[in-house]
C-alpha cells in the first residue's frame, strides 16, 4: 500500500504552504521531486528550498527525471503519451524508494485539483494495479495569487467566471455567458486573437516568487508590452508560469 499525499505548494513562495501541507511533508517517508530540463533547474531548487525550510534536511527527498512532452505531435495524443511516461517514472521511483510501501508525498504547483494532471496520473497507477490511498492538501492557486497581487475581485456582481486555456481561447474565442475570463497555460499569447475594445487585462508571471512580474490596464494598450516582457522573461529564466484575467465591460 502506498499512502500518496498530493500537497499544493502555491506558486513558488514558501508562505503559500499551509500548516496542513507542512504536516503532510513531515509525515512522509519520501518526498518525490521532478527534475526537468537543465535550463529550468530553479523549478527544482524552489521545491528543495521548501523541503529545507520545513524538514531541515533532505534525507527523505528523492529526485526523478520528468519525461518531456512531444510538442510536435497532435496535442491530446501527445499529452496522453506524456502522462503515461510520467506514470512510468513514478512507478519506477516508488519501486526504488518505497519497495515495501509507505507514505509518499508530491509537491504540486498551485492546487492539485485545478489545471494539474497529478490526479489523472495517479489514476493511471491504479489502472496498472498499484494499491494507492490518495489524500489531497489544497494550496494557493495561481488564480488566487493573481487576483491578490492586483487587489481585485475575481468576478463582478452577479456574473460568472470562465476558466479556460490559451489554446481554447485561440480556437474558440471568448466563451459565451461570462464577462470575465481567467486564462491559464497560454504559451502563444492568445489574447492577441480577441477584439480588445472594452477589455481590461490583469497579467502576472512567477506569482509569489522574487521575480514576480505584473501588468494591468486596457488590453489594447498593454498587450504588446505583456507579449514583449513575457518573451524576455522566458529567455532570461528558461521557463515561465503566467496567468491573466480578462474582463469585458458590460454595455
Amino acid at each position: 500500500m502506498i499512502d500518496l499525499h498530493l500537497i499544493g505548494i502555491g506558486t513558488g513562495s514558501p508562505d503559500h504552504l499551509t500548516r496542513a501541507g507542512e504536516s503532510a511533508m513531515r509525515a512522509a517517508d519520501v518526498i518525490l521531486l521532478p527534475r526537468k530540463r537543465a535550463d529550468t533547474a530553479d523549478l527544482l531548487d524552489v521545491r528543495l528550498a521548501l523541503c529545507d525550510a520545513v524538514l531541515g534536511e533532505r534525507g527523505r527527498v528523492a529526485v526523478f527525471d520528468l519525461p518531456v512532452r512531444n510538442t510536435a505531435a497532435p496535442y491530446l495524443g501527445a499529452v496522453n503519451a506524456w502522462h503515461d511516461a510520467i506514470a512510468d517514472a513514478w512507478a519506477n521511483a516508488i519501486a526504488r524508494h518505497l519497495p515495501g510501501g509507505g507514505r509518499l508525498a508530491l509537491l504540486v504547483w498551485g492546487d492539485p485539483s485545478l489545471y494539474d494532471s497529478t490526479l489523472r496520473i495517479t489514476d493511471r497507477l491504479r489502472a496498472r494495479g498499484m494499491t494507492l490511498s490518495v489524500t489531497v492538501t489544497p494550496g494557493i492557486t495561481s488564480l488566487q495569487a493573481l487576483t491578490a497581487a492586483h487587489a481585485i475581485p475575481l468576478n463582478t456582481i452577479g456574473d460568472p467566471v470562465t476558466i479556460t486555456t490559451g489554446r481554447r481561447l485561440a480556437d474558440g474565442g471568448w466563451s459565451a455567458g461570462a464577462d470575465t475570463l481567467a486564462v491559464m497555460l497560454d504559451g502563444q499569447c492568445a489574447f492577441d486573437t480577441i477584439d480588445p475594445a472594452g477589455v481590461t487585462m490583469w497579467w502576472g508571471a512567477y506569482l509569489g516568487m522574487p521575480q514576480q512580474a505584473l501588468a494591468a490596464g486596457p488590453l489594447g494598450e498593454i498587450a504588446v508590452g505583456v507579449r514583449t516582457r513575457r518573451a524576455a522573461l522566458r529567455e532570461e529564466h528558461g521557463w515561465i508560469m503566467d496567468i491573466y484575467l480578462l474582463r469585458r465591460a458590460r454595455p
